[in-house]
């Protein structure tokens, strides 16, 4: 991993886009990470990570579902750290319904958040990157970007669609001069304070233990019976970033314990 390039990851105040952002500040990076909240507390995170890593690390706020803020995200870490090498794409939100009773709100705010912001962001960004001659953008995906579940249509549809423009953005920076690759990161479940509050709710709804939930609702389609962990998520993500992965580019990396494999 390059010292001192600036890497953006957004939605990373918790779960899976911290984990990215600590891994990618401890390999040496400058880290801008964000949520929409503009708070004291994800400011504090901020703080935090740049006590635990020894990185210089900032805090913007934007509202992924928003074109300009997405655009006022790479602006940001920007005047803050004079340019953008990496883009980590990981806001996103879920929302389970059958299709015929899904929200229209739901589905508008899925697609733009988990969909349309990775497509802003890289807007914003990728210029600069082609300019300068390096960048790497990672879009963290889904196994549900390879495959289906059903009542998640949005959150499927979505993930699909950055798989799609993960691939597009690799062909337009495909050239040697230019330096840039982008690919997106697959995980299935991954133990986060998120899932473990969908454990709660799935225990109530399903009358069942939380072994129970874990072993016949959430880990059913996992071979491997073990969630991810966001420091297995983070490691993938810094490896894609770094000189090892110069060649690795308009792929899919699945991280989901053979999911996608059955």
């Amino acid at each position: 991993m390059p010292k001192g390039k600036v890497a953006v990851v957004t939605g990373s105040t918790s779960g899976i886009g911290l984990g990215v952002a600590v891994e990618l500040a401890k390999a040496g990076c400058k880290v801008v990470i964000n949520d929409h909240t503009h708070s004291d507390e994800a400011r504090e995170v901020a703080k935090q990570l740049a006590v635990d890593t020894g990185a210089e690390v900032a805090y913007v706020g934007a509202d992924m579902s928003k074109a300009e803020d997405c655009e006022a995200l790479i602006a940001g870490a920007e005047k803050e750290f004079g340019q953008v090498d990496i883009l980590v794409n990981n806001a996103g939100i879920q929302y389970v319904e059958k299709i015929e009773d899904f929200p229209v709100g739901k589905w508008d705010a899925i697609i733009a958040i988990n969909l349309s912001s990775a497509f802003h962001t890289t807007r914003a960004a990728i210029a600069g990157m082609k300019k300068r001659g390096w960048g790497r953008i990672v879009n963290i995906a889904s196994a549900h970007g390879l495959t289906a579940s059903p009542y998640k249509s949005a959150y499927v549809a979505a993930k699909h669609g950055v798989v799609g423009l993960s691939k597009v953005t690799a062909l337009e920076a495909a050239d040697a001069r230019v330096n840039v690759t982008c690919n997106a990161v697959c995980p299935g479940y991954v133990w986060t304070p998120l899932v473990e509050a969908q454990l709660e709710d799935q225990m109530r709804a399903n009358n069942m233990t939380k072994e129970e939930v874990i072993d016949k609702v959430m880990l059913t389609r996992t071979p491997t019976r073990e969630f991810a962990t966001v420091e297995q998520i983070g490691a993938t993500t810094a490896f894609l970033c770094g000189e090892g992965a110069a060649q690795i580019t308009g792929t899919s990396i699945s991280v989901d314990g053979g999911w996608t494999a059955m």
